[in-house]
């Protein structure tokens, strides 16, 4: 991942904000989606009420899922999975760029999605896809995986054609994007805030059960 976007979280101000983790959904060679997670980032990151930080799945070189127990279980064995849950666990909410591979997310980005359980849970989810037809099958896919997460996904999504949005690997967006992709933030920031209280709440009243 670029060491400029690792160092670059967002401007928000506000100790409330959302933490969003922009996760780079694909590990193929000569891929597009870390091109998108950049061009997202930079229209994500002067906003005041979220902090944004680009997460890229190569970089955890996450193998075929390996533990030996289901991830809701919570007993991770190996040093990759705690990694990984980590960095999700510390996150309010998701934005999933996707590519669109034979009408479904990639293998890479559901294996990740796969090894981890409650650091997703009660939490909220975005989606830019891309693709022939702007990804969008891809991202229904993703809607659908979600849902066995309770993880609630916001109704904009962002679809952007290899035939009309790139030139090669460059991302050249129509203007209509970037107003999608304010829509979106907005959402996911609405439904990120109300879900972060409502996990707070059942914290502090786990918490008063346990002094009880």
């Amino acid at each position: 991942m670029d060491q400029t976007v690792q160092e670059s979280a967002g401007h928000a101000t506000s100790a409330d904000a959302l933490r969003v983790a922009i996760i780079v959904g694909s590990t193929r060679p000569g891929r597009r989606a870390d091109a998108v997670a950049r061009w997202l980032y930079d229209l994500a990151a002067g906003r005041e009420d979220a902090t944004f930080e680009v997460i890229d799945i190569a970089d955890y070189k996450l193998p075929l899922l390996d533990e030996p127990e289901p991830p809701f279980a919570g007993r991770y064995s190996h040093p990759h999975t705690h990694k990984w849950a980590a960095t999700i666990g510390s996150f309010d909410a998701y934005i999933f760029v996707t590519p669109e591979y034979n009408r479904a997310t990639s293998g890479a980005l559901k294996n990740a999605i796969d090894f981890l359980y409650a650091e997703w849970a009660d939490k909220v989810a975005g989606f830019v896809g891309y693709g022939v037809d702007g990804g969008v099958r891809a991202v229904e896919h993703l809607r659908l995986v979600m849902g066995e997460f309770n993880v609630a996904d916001v109704a904009t999504a962002v679809a952007l054609s290899i035939f009309d949005d790139f030139q090669e690997h460059r991302v050249t967006p129509r203007d209509r994007h970037q107003k999608n992709v304010a829509r979106m933030l907005d959402e996911l920031v609405a439904w990120g805030g109300a879900l972060k209280t409502l996990r707070e709440s059942r914290k502090n009243a786990e918490l008063a059960q346990v002094q009880t």
